[in-house]
């Protein structure tokens, strides 16, 4: 279902999706309200919706959405505006899936492969998959693997030993669903932290900073988005900003370059480890959740390369494990972990109890 007030940009958003064969427009709607109408008589996989909207906005719509057809995927439609970004993690928060960064003016949608690629991918990978059920993972905590070199999980995952020394730093990695999955975690470790937590998120400019803005609200943890030349600092939270890389120099300060995208990504989460790794070797702890694709794979073999540690969210609970997908079958964890498990595992890491 595509939803926006704009009768020529559902036509554009609707063409470019129902020339795929595997997409399907089931219907279409100038607002919120008539959305709900809608999926009531039209089920849905994903729902298109824009933000601003007349008789019935997206963020308004989003819990009647989902009141209405439990387990659609809401993708939302945003413009880069720092109002917009504010509404768009709003709207995540309330229970939308992902969004999309769409041009403000019709005229620029016009042939604009990039939005119709990332439109196109977004679509297909929230829409519905083979049907699955709780992995074991998923009911209970990873194996112990704390005396042995090599372990398997309760889903036949290969785990790697923990590591015996305390971290000095902690990174993440994380894209579509990562927002929510972010504070859930951080949340969760913010007691006595006595190490800098570094982050990539996939995201566009100005959504970084709100994004930070939102972590230190609720984590109550020192976070920004990470600038040129800033030194990591026990306890605080680096966020990397939109369209920047982020690494860290021998002397533990951050440095943002614009070099070439990394798995279609800017920023990307590998350039982030690979250089934590030359300047922190073993006491690189990475916690790689929920997102689309496989950035940070390499980072990850880096860190274990380096005798570092991963842990990875499990698949029941990611809203899409290609990321933390991609670490645990490459046998690269030492515990692949339902989102709410990881804080608690984080904690006594990042805490100096280890």
């Amino acid at each position: 279902m595509v939803v926006d007030d704009s009768a020529v940009i559902r036509g554009l958003v609707s063409r470019t999706l129902e020339q795929e064969p595997d997409i399907e427009i089931v219907a279409s709607a100038p607002d919120g309200r008539a959305a709900v109408a809608a999926i009531g008589r039209t089920p849905a996989d994903v729902v298109v919706l824009d933000i601003e909207m007349p008789v019935m906005d997206g963020l308004t719509a989003i819990p009647l959405l989902l009141q209405a057809a439990p387990g659609v995927r809401i993708l939302m439609a945003s413009t880069l505006t720092a109002k917009n970004a504010q509404i768009t993690l709003d709207a995540l928060a309330a229970g939308a899936t992902d969004f999309l960064l769409k041009p403000s003016a019709v005229r620029e949608m016009l042939g604009t492969a990039s939005f119709n690629q990332e439109l196109l991918t977004k679509v297909r990978e929230l829409g519905p998959r083979p049907a699955r059920g709780p992995t074991k993972t998923s009911r209970k905590p990873a194996a112990d693997t704390s005396s042995s070199p090599a372990a398997q999980d309760a889903a036949g995952l290969s785990l790697r030993q923990a590591p015996m020394l305390p971290p000095e730093v902690l990174a993440i990695g994380s894209s579509t669903g990562g927002p929510q999955a972010l504070l859930q975690v951080l949340t969760g470790v913010a007691k006595n932290v006595r190490v800098p937590i570094v982050i990539t998120q996939h995201m566009p400019p100005t959504f970084t900073a709100i994004l930070a803005a939102q972590i230190k609200r609720q984590s109550g943890l020192a976070a920004v988005e990470a600038q040129e030349g800033m030194p990591l600092e026990p306890g605080h939270v680096y966020v990397a900003p939109g369209d920047f890389h982020m690494t860290v120099d021998a002397v533990h300060v951050i440095h943002l370059n614009q070099g070439p995208r990394e798995n279609f990504c800017r920023p990307s989460v590998d350039p982030m480890l690979r250089s934590l790794v030359g300047v922190y070797r073993s006491r690189v702890l990475t916690v790689i959740l929920t997102g689309m694709g496989h950035d940070g794979l390499a980072g990850c073999k880096a860190v274990i390369e380096a005798g570092g540690a991963v842990i990875a969210q499990d698949e029941a609970t990611s809203v899409v494990w290609g990321m933390p997908g991609a670490v645990a079958k490459a046998g690269l964890c030492s515990a692949v972990l339902p989102l709410a498990e990881i804080g608690l595992r984080l904690r006594p890491y990042v805490s100096g109890e280890i």
